[in-house]
């Protein structure tokens, strides 16, 4: 496992309530980070993948990208946040649930980084889905997250 990603397995082990559905990290780049989580530990009424774990999960792999991508940058005092989200459920999940997330427009980021420096805080667009045994996404998200220096932590509200 590279630095980043035992990085980012360790700020996800450190939240209880992510330990409890045993995410583990699968992958980091910069474009693209991999978690997967047990049906075991996640599995709802009808032996399938609980929602909210499915929305847990690609709302994970998308903050550890950007959390990634600070660590990368050297960004130590960046907070990152999930703002809004809007996630879609195609089909029911009966394994285990591997999500990936990616930005919406990789080519943002200079940008972001710009107004980083510039006003201490920023939002980007990240997509991120899980995929069925036949490789068809079961889920899939588009999430609005906020880039925020920590000196700006308490002003979250006030996205650039």
């Amino acid at each position: 496992m590279s630095s980043v990603a035992a990085l980012l397995q360790a700020k996800l082990d450190a939240m209880p309530p992510v330990r409890a559905m045993a995410v583990q990290v699968v992958s980091v780049t910069p474009d693209r980070v991999c978690l997967h989580a047990p049906l075991a530990a996640n599995v709802n009424d009808k032996g399938c993948a609980f929602g909210g774990s499915i929305a847990g999960l690609m709302t994970l792999a998308g903050w550890g990208l950007l959390v990634a991508r600070a660590q990368a940058l050297e960004l130590p005092a960046l907070e990152v946040y999930v703002a809004d989200s809007r996630i879609r459920y195609l089909a029911p999940l009966y394994q285990a649930i591997a999500a990936q997330a990616w930005l919406a427009d990789a080519s943002c980021w200079d940008a972001i980084e710009q107004r980083l420096h510039q006003r201490g805080r920023a939002s980007l667009n990240v997509q991120a889905q899980v995929l069925g045994p036949d490789g068809e996404p079961v889920a899939s998200m588009d999430a609005r997250f906020a880039l925020v220096m920590s000196s700006m932590a308490g002003d979250a509200t006030q996205l650039g």
